[in-house]
């Protein structure tokens, strides 16, 4: 070889080795409950739209169990609610805001069995609630519709997987549910006492990103957006379609799983850019009102820095 062209390739080669690694981003772990708000984003996976050797799906039991992979680093993302992510954020966890898949206008809700016609009816009993922001949150604010206060119920810990199992057990009397599992206990008998229309704009369900992710794993994130919208697109233009895809996961019929979906709203790209658009968006908003009835009910000690918790960075492009 050349000592001219020994050079020149010497010179290239960090060069070449920093485009070698710019290529290949690390894989992408996302992390997920069964939850239909989520649903489009296994609806991608499933129609083929994430590339598996650059993204990959996690199935969560619990959001409990997505936050503590966050925080670990077994993912890089995870789909939570507005009151986990901000726990999170207090807990230390360096994550921002990249999507907003949903508001609960009524498919959060309180199940209960037979003969349980009033939320009053709830002193004494057992409830069955996911040990999370979320779970919590819903319960509190059933139980201030019905002037009750925590110590007026038995608390069971029983996250969405097990729900069923619990109330074909027993082992509870009534439980804090959500979609796909609310259904799936009205077909056992349980009825609805209260849900999440009595509170809109509280439950937001959103994709929390790491930092790391956010500098490491910029294309893989804007893929996978591109991917969810594309999939959300399928829902809204072929619903038929998209419900006879997703209802084997969700455990419900094509029937039961276009009626969940009537108690959610799901954002658009549109929502989406006005959501984390701004500081004083509409998500700034909620934040702030969910952190303060978080620091309220105890669940954080203060109020953590909510003025930089969004990226709109990858969004996809288009109208």
């Amino acid at each position: 070889m050349e000592r001219r062209q020994f050079l020149v390739t010497g010179a290239l080669a960090p060069l070449i080795s920093l485009l070698g690694c710019e290529a290949r981003e690390p894989l992408l772990r996302v992390s997920g409950i069964t939850w239909i708000g989520y649903e489009p984003l296994f609806l991608a996976r499933e129609l083929g739209l994430l590339p598996p050797e650059r993204i990959r799906l996690i199935e969560s039991p619990s959001n409990t169990n997505s936050l503590m992979q966050l925080a670990s680093g077994e993912v890089e993302a995870a789909t939570l609610t507005l009151d986990e992510f901000i726990l999170a954020r207090d807990g230390g966890i360096p994550v921002r805001i990249a999507l907003v898949f949903d508001t609960s206008q009524g498919a959060d809700v309180v199940m209960a069995r037979p003969g349980i016609e009033r939320l009053e009816d709830l002193v004494g009993r057992r409830i069955g609630v996911e040990e999370t922001a979320a779970g919590a949150l819903m319960l509190r604010k059933s139980l201030e519709a019905a002037n009750l206060t925590s110590a007026d119920v038995t608390h069971v810990p029983v996250i969405g997987g097990e729900q069923l199992a619990a109330y074909q057990a027993n082992e509870i009397d009534a439980v804090i549910s959500y979609e796909p599992f609310a259904t799936r206990l009205a077909a056992l008998g349980a009825t609805r006492l209260y849900d999440s229309s009595a509170f809109p704009g509280l439950i937001v369900d959103v994709l929390a990103v790491s930092e790391t992710a956010i500098s490491r794993q910029p294309r893989a994130l804007a893929d996978l957006l591109t991917a969810y919208f594309q999939a959300l697109a399928v829902v809204k233009s072929s619903p038929g379609r998209a419900h006879r895809l997703m209802a084997p996961r969700l455990g419900l019929s094509v029937e039961e799983t276009a009626s969940a979906y009537k108690g959610l709203a799901l954002f658009g790209l549109g929502d989406n850019r006005e959501w984390l658009g701004s500081p004083t968006s509409p998500l700034h908003e909620s934040a702030t009102t969910v952190a303060e009835i978080l620091r309220a009910n105890a669940l954080i000690e203060q109020t953590p820095d909510l003025s930089a918790i969004v990226t709109a960075r990858f969004l996809p492009e288009g109208p």
